[in-house]
């Protein structure tokens, strides 16, 4: 299965004072929970503290582990708080192939497994101001049974794909304060990222999520 290589005319929402279209930037402030109700009110939870960018990346190896076709994550998170990082361990877990980067302008890339494993889709939904629609032409409805799909900004907007899905929310402080200040310590405790886990539906409500930290 190819890459799609679409860019699209539609032009980004409106970001934060200072921070860029794409990448890590945030659109608006995080949820509190996902959107959506999961079928049935079947929720399962877990909430992990990351200190470190490679232990963001080792974080994203052990979910692969738990990861298979089919499977839908849905990440969120400020600028900077490292989604793409942690989708460079998914990949390096799932054994694919090529260098897990953010797929800002062509919107979505597909890595195929080097393994007997499932391919990674991996999406940038932050520049489409709709919602499944507009992403009809990436065949992700297509790309979800064989694959495990990952859609950084895709809360609001690809939830229709499945009932049953991964939204991972990931918290951070950027430290500019403390590190102005000279205070290495208080600035280190700020880069801290809290990473949830909120599982919905039948799918995850059997997956032992704490087993992640």
């Amino acid at each position: 299965m190819e890459a799609p290589h679409h860019q699209h005319p539609v032009p980004p929402p409106p970001a934060p004072s200072g921070a860029p279209p794409g990448g890590d930037g945030a659109p608006g402030g995080l949820p509190d929970r996902p959107m959506g109700d999961s079928p049935g009110g079947v929720r399962n939870e877990r909430t992990v503290t990351v200190p470190t960018a490679e232990a963001m990346r080792e974080l994203g190896v052990r979910l692969a582990g738990r990861l298979r076709a089919g499977d839908l994550v849905l990440l969120t998170g400020e600028l900077g708080a490292g989604k793409t990082t942690l989708t460079r361990g998914l990949g390096e877990g799932l054994g694919v192939r090529g260098a897990v980067t953010s797929p800002t302008f062509v919107i979505a890339r597909v890595h195929p497994s080097l393994t007997d494993g499932p391919p990674l889709v991996h999406v940038d939904a932050y520049r489409l101001g709709g919602g499944l629609e507009e992403m009809e032409d990436l065949d992700l409805d297509v790309s979800l049974p064989e694959s495990v799909v990952v859609v950084e900004w895709g809360e609001g907007r690809v939830e229709e794909l499945t009932e049953e899905r991964l939204h991972i929310v990931i918290a951070r402080s950027t430290g500019e304060s403390a590190q102005a200040a000279g205070d290495a310590e208080q600035a280190a405790a700020d880069d801290v990222r809290t990473v949830t886990f909120h599982g919905v539906g039948e799918r995850w409500a059997r997956e032992d999520l704490a087993a992640l930290g």
